[in-house]
């Protein structure tokens, strides 16, 4: 069955399955489930606990060894088996279809995945273990959703802020799901329960965001030219590969031309964005994105994006001097900023 997570206090209040899974990329969301139903099985007798990590050499008898094993007080077992590719290879699927199959009730297994692809989540092993079991899949925390997340967990702690306040520890602490409940976590300590104050706020959470390539086009769509601006100067204070930024806008600058020209032509927008597979929260943004650049806009970014990649590789170009990443955080506010 599935379960949604914040279903989940609610389920082991009432009942206590044999087999768990979670899939996600959220680890502390992962981590806060898989600790919720460890400790509900502590409280329902399972004392013995193995863990196990599919690695390189991984045997998966193991596994079947553990399942089968007997403790030698006659305690219930706690059975851990950690996925970290996700990939478990046609062997592993075969186990883990045997095992979905063939669930000891002395035990209770939980199983931990990353985000599963499209195509890994229509898999056999997969189906077999969401028939089985109780399958947790948790939600990416997006940015638009971290105000929030961050409010709810103020209050879980008997705080409060106001939207200037949600908003700045937002900023800081994107991309970092657990760096965000360490700095929550903090406030706690810092301060009583009630509403803090924005100079509270301020000087107590730091500036631990991580900022994922990927997530610089949302910004970049979505108009927000601030958040835009503080990606480009975190990747690049992070070291992150130039050549793979460049990329990642210039196949966003890409399809936005597409869409333009077809737009252009008189093609509907929603059939195009169904046949270019944009999905998503890209979807959403395509629209605005569009209505703002005009389509001799997009071609001069594109070509300047060219430029730019020469400029990495060393060779003068007639139109950027200078840091690379200026340049593209100027080829990219292009695109941001509303006429």
């Amino acid at each position: 069955m599935q379960l949604r997570l914040d279903a989940l206090d609610a389920h082991l209040s009432k009942s206590l399955g044999t087999l768990y899974v979670i899939a996600g990329n959220e680890h502390l969301l992962a981590l806060e489930a898989a600790d919720k139903i460890r400790r509900a099985a502590r409280n329902n007798g399972y004392t013995e606990r193995d863990v196990l990590v599919v690695e390189r050499y991984f045997k998966w008898g193991e596994l079947q060894a553990a399942n089968q094993s007997q403790s030698l007080f006659g305690d219930k077992k706690l059975i851990e088996l950690r996925i970290p590719t996700g990939k478990p290879g046609k062997d592993g699927g075969k186990a883990l279809q045997e095992y979905a199959a063939d669930l000891n009730p002395d035990n209770l297994t939980i199983i931990s995945l990353p985000k599963l692809d499209f195509a890994t989540q229509k898999t056999a092993w997969v189906n077999a273990l969401q028939q089985a079991g109780v399958y947790i899949d948790i939600p990416m925390v997006e940015r638009h959703q971290l105000p929030g997340w961050i409010g709810t967990r103020l209050s879980a702690q008997q705080q409060s802020a106001d939207k200037q306040s949600l908003d700045f520890i937002a900023e800081r602490v994107e991309g970092n799901l657990l760096a965000a409940h360490q700095e929550i976590q903090k406030l706690g300590l810092l301060h009583p329960p009630g509403q803090l104050s924005f100079e509270q706020v301020h000087d107590a959470v730091l500036n631990v965001a991580r900022y994922d390539v990927f997530k610089l086009n949302e910004a970049m769509l979505s108009g927000d030219v601030p958040r835009f601006t503080r990606m480009i100067n975190g990747l690049k204070g992070e070291g992150e590969a130039l050549p793979l930024v460049l990329w990642a806008v210039a196949e966003e600058l890409r399809t936005l031309l597409k869409l333009k020209s077809g737009m252009e032509q008189g093609k509907p927008l929603q059939a195009m964005l169904k046949e270019y597979r944009i999905w998503g929260p890209r979807e959403r943004l395509m629209a605005p994105a569009l209505q703002r650049v005009t389509l001799r806009t997009l071609q001069t970014a594109l070509q300047e994006a060219a430029q730019i990649d020469k400029m990495i590789k060393g060779l003068r170009t007639k139109i950027f001097a200078g840091d690379p990443w200026d340049a593209l955080s100027q080829v990219g506010l292009t695109i941001a900023r509303r006429p």
